[in-house]
């Protein structure tokens, strides 16, 4: 079946479903395969429970004519989103970066939403799988999308920018992030790039951060090109887009085109992804008043850089995600704010590769280097690093027996490490 046939059955059954657990009435069923499952011996039970069509790539399966045999089910779903996104002649916004790429989306979309109909990038469905099934849920009453582009390995985001086909891109930033797939550094700069060499190709445009001398390297060669800054007293350079900061903790105000803004975002990294979003509003033609009141209503939330009161404590949950330049942009920021007693509780980094050992001890160093004195170090990698004036605990289990034993009062804790730590959970045993 070709895609434009598939297209026409799209047209009648819009909802996708991959998953047999969450089957939607009349949906079409794509029956994806991966290293531990093959979705295709599960064809039988995904109609039993409502699907209209499956799509399938085992000729062993093809049970009745519902089921639609391709040569590959994943290409074949991603032929489809980018032929469904051909059809919608709108802006799609891609971000791309290390850091604060979930962050930027969410507050671009509050700004947009005020004057637009817009989909977003839902949770973390920002892969290879998940992009097309972002694109899928697109109808013809939305009028722009925000699109979150999560890439681990040098090529994944140009394959991604083929099937959405954005007309205007971000790059966060690059960091340490995924670097067992990206190798160094300078990988992940070629990956991220990849978004700008897409706009180039397609006259797309790109918001570049004026504060990020590599971004602004990356990004010499576009001919269409928007430059915003964050700027502060102490940090001020030009651009076609500018907010100045009056404070950054422990939550922003600034001001923009004389206008008075703020956010319960903190530091100067959410200062630029503020930024980010009220330039991409304002090339869009949203009203200044509206783009305030967009950033203004952006609330935090799935343990990423939330605040959360519990009693007389405070607590600052990043618990979401975790890499060197994320932790360390987070512990300065948390440094700097003022508290008489601070509690900082770090979680091991993921896929940090031959980095790991050096990075997990640049964390225990840089929080002395800040004086910061209560800390709390979690996971085996954290474990090996040498840390004479920290509390170090191989797993989170361990580490919330010593938190409850602590019962401490009136502090501010600082919690952050990569999802698979589970450090949300900390949380519950501060009172």
């Amino acid at each position: 079946m070709t895609t434009i046939e598939l297209y026409a059955i799209y047209k009648e059954h819009s909802t996708i479903s991959t998953d047999t657990r969450k089957i939607a009435e009349g949906s079409i069923f794509f029956a994806l395969k991966g290293p531990n499952f093959n979705a295709n011996t599960l064809v039988g039970e995904a109609l039993k429970k409502g699907a209209a069509y499956c799509v399938i790539d085992d000729v062993n399966y093809k049970i009745n004519d519902k089921c639609i045999l391709v040569d590959d089910v994943l290409n074949c779903l991603q032929k489809l989103a980018n032929h469904h996104r051909k059809q919608l002649n709108i802006p799609i916004i891609a971000i791309v970066g290390s850091n604060g790429k979930t962050t930027t989306k969410e507050l671009i979309t509050s700004v947009l939403a005020t004057t637009f109909n817009v989909w977003a990038t839902p949770g973390n469905f920002n892969n290879h799988i998940g992009l097309p099934l972002t694109i899928l849920q697109l109808t013809t009453n939305h009028q722009m999308a925000i699109i979150e582009m999560g890439a681990n390995h040098v090529g994944e985001n140009a394959e991604l920018c083929e099937i959405a086909e954005p007309t205007l891109g971000i790059v966060t930033n690059n960091g340490m992030d995924h670097l067992e797939g990206f190798g160094n550094i300078e990988g992940v700069a070629k990956s991220n790039s990849e978004l700008y060499y897409y706009l180039l190709k397609n006259n797309g445009t790109a918001f570049v951060n004026a504060h990020d001398e590599w971004l602004m390297r990356m990004s010499a060669r576009l001919s269409n090109k928007k430059t915003y800054a964050a700027n502060t007293i102490l940090r001020n350079v030009s651009a076609d887009y500018m907010g100045v900061a009056s404070q950054l903790q422990p939550a922003i105000k600034f001001v923009f085109q004389n206008q008075n803004g703020h956010s319960i975002l903190s530091g100067d990294y959410n200062f630029d992804n503020i930024m980010a979003a009220i330039a991409i509003g304002k090339y869009l033609g949203v009203s200044e008043t509206n783009i305030l009141k967009g950033v203004a209503s952006y609330e935090p939330k799935n343990n990423r850089s939330q605040w959360i009161q519990k009693n007389n404590n405070l607590i600052f949950m990043d618990a979401y995600n975790a890499n060197p330049s994320s932790m360390e942009a987070a512990l300065r920021n948390f440094a700097a704010m003022e508290h008489p007693h601070k509690v900082i509780i770090m979680g091991d980094m993921f896929e940090m590769g031959e980095y790991a050992k050096t990075e997990h001890q640049r964390m225990v160093n840089l929080c002395a280097n800040l004086n910061l004195t209560n800390v709390i170090i979690v996971g085996e990698e954290f474990y090996q690093t040498k840390n004479d004036n920290v509390h170090a605990f191989i797993n989170t289990a361990d580490a919330d027996v010593f938190i409850k034993q602590m019962n401490y009062k009136n502090c501010a804790f600082f919690i952050k490490g990569s999802r698979g730590m589970k450090l949300e959970t900390l949380a519950e045993s501060i009172d």
